[in-house]
């Protein structure tokens, strides 16, 4: 039975339950294997690893954080030693007249001018844009897309927080803008595993390579 522990993950067991998770995911749907990352075309994509989510004081603190910051920080040394392009979003709001439908389904929100919406400094920002967003979607509304197209890229990986939010959202709006799509199952997370799980699998069925860290480094050849 899939755990509704906020704790799901950890360093400890994070390796044991990807696999477990790819290998239902990949007896299910198929494996898609024709696919692969081509570096040079493909942006790492980190979504919303703020204060707010990944920082113990962080008013909607997932703990699962702690397990991917890792993962993802070996991503994000590996793209920028080849220079490859990297974004990270900044989910926030300016007031309440930028909530959209959020507004409906959450009593708290981000707000731009405090540290809660900045992103975590594990992170080394130098080299990566920063695209703020206001909803799910990091496409809705900025300018991602056309900053992909500059760069070339045609090819998505995605990471951060949460999977069945902002990180299943932007994939799907990757996808039917024309990217390849790439979903990291050990470098996303969200706050139960029957969220991410499920969100894993609808993903690979219809929109997403699904696959572990070690796999993309693996492409890199590093």
């Amino acid at each position: 039975m899939v755990s509704v522990n906020p704790c799901y993950i950890t360093p400890d067991n994070v390796e044991q339950k990807t696999d477990e998770w790819l290998k239902k995911i990949y007896s299910l749907v198929w494996s898609r294997e024709h696919l692969k990352i081509i570096p040079e075309k493909c942006v790492l994509l980190v979504i919303d690893m703020l204060n707010y989510f990944a920082r113990p004081d962080g008013r909607a603190y997932l703990p699962t954080t702690r397990t991917i910051i890792p993962q993802i920080s070996r991503l994000l040394k590996a793209w920028q030693k080849i220079s490859a392009p990297v974004v990270f979003t900044r989910h926030c709001h300016q007031g309440e007249h930028d909530l959209g439908m959020l507004g409906q389904f959450w009593t708290d929100y981000i707000r731009c001018q405090e540290d809660q919406s900045e992103i975590i400094e594990e992170f080394q920002l130098e080299k990566a844009k920063i695209i703020r967003k206001t909803t799910y979607d990091a496409f809705y509304n900025t300018e991602l897309q056309n900053y992909l197209h500059s760069k070339n890229v045609q090819q998505v990986l995605i990471t951060g927080v949460l999977t069945q939010m902002c990180c299943e959202t932007t994939a799907r709006s990757a996808f039917v803008r024309g990217f390849e799509v790439y979903f990291a199952a050990d470098a996303t997370a969200t706050s139960a595993e029957l969220f991410h799980i499920n969100s894993l699998l609808s993903l690979a069925s219809s929109v997403a390579v699904v696959k572990k860290t070690d796999h993309f480094m693996n492409a890199l050849e590093l």
